[in-house]
């Protein structure tokens, strides 16, 4: 990897909100810059490979494991891999980005690890499990089961919250917008 810059690591347990924060922040503050994941999931709905995700077979990621293309990765679900490429961090740092991740719980506590001072772990809180669950039932996207995994897996992650250097509570989206501008405006600066 080339030389290290700033990166914030934004997790959520699924349907916490992250992505649309971290959509939020990035229309304000243009020195942030999106680290894309990959993964070896199919695409959802208009996902896009490049854009969303760089979606790869299992075996294509199996494959990048070995060569160590990756920085952190891990196998989730139960046969689909997610990871941060090391080539994307180094494309994003060449360009003088903050970089943002937007990853699951087990990926941000890796990262955290990794980067040390150099990144701000920002814990995205759902007000509760139950209001979890209606967010995931609303997006209709997930079968019954899944979203029972799901949220069974929330609530392993709520209590990884302690490992991030700030938990943002997702009560209120425009509320919490605002104190996560602050929290990321004073990070950049420092």
């Amino acid at each position: 990897m080339n030389e290290q810059g700033k990166c914030i690591i934004f997790s959520a347990p699924s349907g916490g909100g992250k992505t649309t924060i971290v959509h939020y922040l990035e229309g304000i503050f243009p020195e942030l810059a999106f680290s894309i994941s990959a993964c070896s999931r199919a695409p959802r709905g208009e996902e896009k490979h490049g854009v969303d995700y760089y979606f790869y077979s299992a075996d294509e990621f199996r494959d990048l494991v070995k060569k160590g293309s990756f920085i952190e990765w891990e196998e989730v679900y139960g046969g689909n891999f997610y990871g941060t490429l090391k080539a994307e961090v180094d494309r994003l740092w060449a360009d003088g980005k903050v970089i943002l991740f937007d990853v699951d719980v087990e990926g941000a506590v890796s990262l955290k690890q990794i980067f040390d001072d150099q990144a701000l772990a920002v814990f995205i809180q759902p007000p509760s499990i139950e209001e979890l669950e209606r967010r995931l039932r609303n997006r209709k996207t997930d079968p019954d089961d899944q979203i029972k995994r799901r949220v069974a897996k929330a609530e392993r992650e709520l209590t990884k919250a302690k490992y991030f250097d700030f938990i943002l509570l997702n009560d209120d989206l425009d509320r919490a917008c605002a104190e996560i501008s602050k929290v990321v405006s004073d990070f950049i600066k420092s």
